[in-house]
């Protein structure tokens, strides 16, 4: 991809002009001679031939004798105003910095992103091929209706022969002739436009004096195609100088039958018609990268030429109405040259126009490819279109262009390429009216044009307008375009492209980010719409990559957040060691394939680093409630990213673009024995921290063991059949009766329902396992468990197992507290700890057929085994000391378990409520 670079960086004070563009930019090959032309003779000229073609000598009488002058004038002016507003947008992008060459695909891929702007690019490239080969069929007909062997009426002069082939050649010659121009050089080409400017303006002129000078007369009418000539009575229209009658006549519409065609005209097929000639106005800005001052000359000569047109245009409407009937007017569309002083005058201007037309659009076309084969947008395709001259004129682009045009030729259809022509102009224009309203809405500080007659209202006006022809002038065409648009854009989005051009989309996302999270008023939540919002601390990810997917598939859309502590002081560094670090993990994450953002902090220790990523990560109302840590034993770390497809790298160890491979950007995993970067009493006292901030806490262990089908983005109703264990009773404070159906209990119900509902889990079984007391009869606690399942709508199995024999429970348990915070001795909490874990793997890998009872009270037979199990986390002891046994117990609890969850949860997440 073409490398970007501020233009403000890239200033040199003493260099030359240019200097502030990179050598392999869009303006081509960055010669600073090669910008020469001014802002007449590089905007205004084409623009104004571009905006009058043929339709000003051939098209007049057409318009104004059908809609009448009121209704004319009314189309003018409508045409003239989406127009307008399409050039407000236009000065406003190409005065808010440094155009190059490309013109309009310039402005719309560095404001829309390379997808919409390289689709919209080739569009507009395949407009400008496609008026170059109407201009050129129209010049061919034109030349024939008067030179042609099968011309009717008496002013022929049947020199030259007609037909498919006949006209094929004349049309290939005609397009050698602009390709040679175009192929030389924007200077000669400046040259040919000036010499055909001033032969257009003469030919106006003489018009414009024949009105005046010529009396009244009668002008033959030719015969109607298909009619006998020598059958027919010779037709007559009237030229009648300046009249009123003549003026009142001509003021209302008299649709009629198209002399040339026989279809009936209506307002939409004329507007469609007068719009078609008026598709001129980025002929200057596609010259962009030949002008001397581009930001100054685009609006000063656009606005120019359309401000000068519209002139003409409403002169000739008022002439016309004020000196010709009506029947003159529709039945002889060429009748300019039966007026005129010197009609070979006109003829001259008509194939001036014509001319100019199709080499403002050829050498617009060329530069639009080589400004997209810089950008390397399309690959090798384009790849001859990159070859310049010594002087910077992009030669291979207009032979590229020169081929396609030919091509085109070979269709002949001038009415269906017309109307498909136009439709791509306006999808180009209602792109840059989307830019320009893009950059307003995004309310970026860079985007201050100079030229500030705009305003939103103005581009959104612009875009609806736009569209609205489009439907208007061709419904099929409009809609292939859009079609073939969106085909492109999901091509490009498929094949990437350059990240440093700058997205509007993304200053668009960050300007209404801010908007709804300043709504996003915590004062208003409710337990009904809570969803967990997670933190994950990761030390090293290449031993966290299986938890990184899990904690993904719990968040249920809520915020996800990566957090990762690098030790140090800053007084004592010379630079922020953590801000390097963020292109790393924000690779991480779009490998692993998570939706997750990255927060990274330094502090001098593990600790004290996690109670500020508590404090501060995410913003407003989208802060961590949870914070999920891997779990502290002394299993040796596994290198995942040697095991995982998404993580294998290249043996030379870089990524596809140059990018440093994820492999050198991480240590490896820690060696076993080797120093640890959190101490067991500072694992456990983050712990105490995130629950004394009124955060859930989940710790998981042995996640690397899980299926890999289960931690994939897919559904995996196909996978082996697993359970989903939940216990939600604190087995280290054995309880009879009711105690499951407290705060965290619940918690532990709703995130194993969280995890169900994600479609690698759907085929998953959901098991709670209700505990009793020795003396416990059974069914009735289950009984209240289900009903109360049943209001909170979770689908799971129930089954109650018996708490064993090292678990009585009696008058001295609620004097003597829990085995965590040192109620009973160390002995027998580690008793009760084993005797716990034995239960939790007695029920694994067991089905449902089974009855209640404990590990010797089961006779079912062997069912799908536990892929997962939720186990009550006990808060951490109030007393420091007590930590270390604190974590051995839970290590106790949760060893040889398989992946294991435990989770405490302080906050209420259900609500049986509507």
């Amino acid at each position: 991809m073409a490398s970007e670079s501020s233009p403000l960086l890239a200033y040199r004070l003493l260099g030359e002009e240019g200097a502030a563009f990179p050598p392999n930019g869009a303006g081509g090959s960055g010669v600073a001679s090669a910008r020469k032309l001014s802002t007449f003779l590089g905007v205004v000229v084409p623009t104004v031939l571009s905006m009058f073609s043929i339709v000003v000598f051939l098209r007049i009488g057409f318009v104004v004798g059908h809609a009448g002058l009121l209704q004319a004038l009314a189309m003018l002016l409508v045409a003239y105003i989406i127009l307008a507003l399409t050039v407000l947008s236009v000065c406003a992008i190409a005065t808010n910095g440094a155009v190059r060459g490309g013109g309009a695909y310039f402005m719309i891929s560095r404001t829309l992103g390379p997808e919409v702007g390289g689709s919209i690019g080739l569009m507009f490239y395949l407009a400008n091929v496609c008026g170059c080969a109407v201009s050129l069929l129209g010049l061919v007909e034109s030349v024939l209706d008067v030179f042609g062997a099968d011309v009717t009426g008496s002013s022929g002069i049947r020199v030259l022969p007609q037909g498919y082939g006949w006209n094929l050649l004349y049309g290939s010659l005609l397009l050698s002739l602009v390709g040679v121009v175009c192929t030389l050089g924007a200077g000669l080409y400046a040259s040919a436009s000036f010499l055909t400017f001033l032969l257009v303006s003469g030919s106006l002129a003489s018009v414009l004096i024949s009105f005046v000078a010529v009396g009244p007369r009668d002008i033959r009418l030719a015969p109607r195609p298909g009619s006998n000539a020598s059958s027919v009575p010779p037709r007559y229209g009237h030229f009648t100088g300046f009249n009123s009658s003549t003026l009142k006549d001509n003021l209302g519409a008299g649709y009629a039958e198209d002399y040339t065609t026989g279809a009936m005209m209506t307002f939409a097929s004329v507007f469609a018609v007068l719009f078609n000639g008026c598709t001129g106005i980025m002929a200057g800005a596609n010259m962009s990268g030949e002008l001397k001052d581009p930001s100054r000359a685009i609006p000063l000569g656009t606005i120019i030429a359309v401000a000068y047109t519209f002139f003409i245009y409403i002169l000739l409407f008022f002439l016309s109405s004020f000196t010709c009937d009506r029947t003159l007017l529709q039945e002889d569309y060429g009748f300019f040259r039966g007026i005129s002083l010197w009609p070979p005058l006109v003829l001259i201007g008509i194939y001036a126009t014509a001319l100019s037309a199709s080499m403002s659009s050829l050498i617009g076309a060329s530069r639009i490819l080589h400004a997209l084969a810089q950008d390397d947008l399309f690959g090798i395709i384009l790849a001859p279109a990159k070859v310049v001259s010594g002087g910077g004129n992009p030669w291979g682009a207009v032979l590229y262009s020169w081929g396609l045009v030919q091509l085109v030729l070979l269709a002949g259809k001038l009415n269906t390429l017309a109307a498909v022509f136009t439709v791509f102009y306006l999808v180009a224009y209602a792109a840059v009216d989307l830019s320009c309203l893009s950059l307003e809405w995004a309310s970026a500080p860079n985007f201050r044009p100079t030229f500030s007659l705009f305003s939103w209202h103005s581009c959104l006006l612009g875009v609806a307008s736009c569209l609205l022809m489009m439907f208007l002038i061709s419904p099929g065409a409009a809609g292939g375009s859009l079609l073939l648009m969106g085909l492109l854009s999901a091509l490009l989005t498929a094949r990437g492209g350059p990240s440093s051009w700058g997205y509007v989309s993304q200053a668009l996302l960050f300007h209404q980010v801010r908007k709804y999270l300043l709504r996003l008023d915590v004062r208003k939540e409710h337990v009904k719409f809570w969803r967990p919002q997670l933190l994950l601390l990761v030390g090293n990810p290449r031993g966290a990559l299986p938890l990184l997917r899990l904690a993904n598939q719990l968040k249920k859309g809520g915020l996800y957040v990566l957090g990762h502590v690098t030790l140090g002081d800053l007084d004592s560094l010379p630079s922020d060691p953590v801000q390097p670090q963020y292109g790393a993990w924000l690779s991480l994450v779009d490998l692993a394939q998570v939706k997750a953002f990255v927060d990274l902090t330094l502090s001098p220790s593990v600790r004290q680093g996690a109670q500020h990523l508590l404090r501060i990560s995410g913003l407003g109302g989208m802060k961590p409630n949870t914070l999920v840590l891997g779990f502290y034993d002394d299993a040796p770390p596994q290198d995942h990213f040697l095991t995982d497809p998404a993580f294998s790298e290249p043996a030379e160890g870089t990524r596809e673009g140059g990018s440093p491979a994820l492999s050198t950007l991480f240590p490896p995993p820690r060696a076993p024995g080797s120093p640890r970067a959190l101490s067991p009493q500072d694992y456990v006292a983050t712990v105490a921290d995130a629950l004394k901030m009124n955060k859930n806490v989940v710790l998981a262990r042995a996640c690397g063991a899980l299926p890999p089908e289960r931690l994939s983005r897919g559904s995996s109703s196909s996978a082996q059949l697993h359970h989903v264990d939940v216990w939600p009773l604190n087995l280290l404070r054995p309880r009879g009766g009711p105690g499951y159906v407290d705060v965290c209990g619940l918690f532990l119900l709703q995130m194993a329902t969280i995890l169900s509902m994600v479609p690698a889990w759907h085929s998953a079984r959901l098991r709670i396992f209700l505990c009793l007391g020795p003396r416990e009869a059974p069914g009735a606690a289950e009984g209240r468990l289900r009903a109360l399942l049943s209001q909170l709508r979770i689908r799971a199995e129930v089954q109650e197992v018996v708490w064993g024999e090292g678990a009585e429970t009696g008058e001295h348990e609620e004097e003597e507290g829990d085995f965590v915070n040192g109620g009973r001795g160390d002995e027998e909490a580690e008793a009760l700890a084993c005797s716990a874990n034995a239960l939790v793997r007695a029920q694994q890998g067991r089905g449902a057929a089974g009855g209640p009872g404990g590990p010797e009270g089961r006779d079912g037979e062997e069912g799908p085994a536990t892929a997962l199990t939720f186990l009550y986390l006990p808060p951490p002891p109030a007393n420091p000391a007590r930590y270390p046994r604190y974590l051995a117990l839970l290590e106790t609890l949760s060893r040889d378990l398989g992946p294991t969850l435990l989770v405490h949860g302080v906050t209420p997440v259900t609500c049986t409520d509507l």
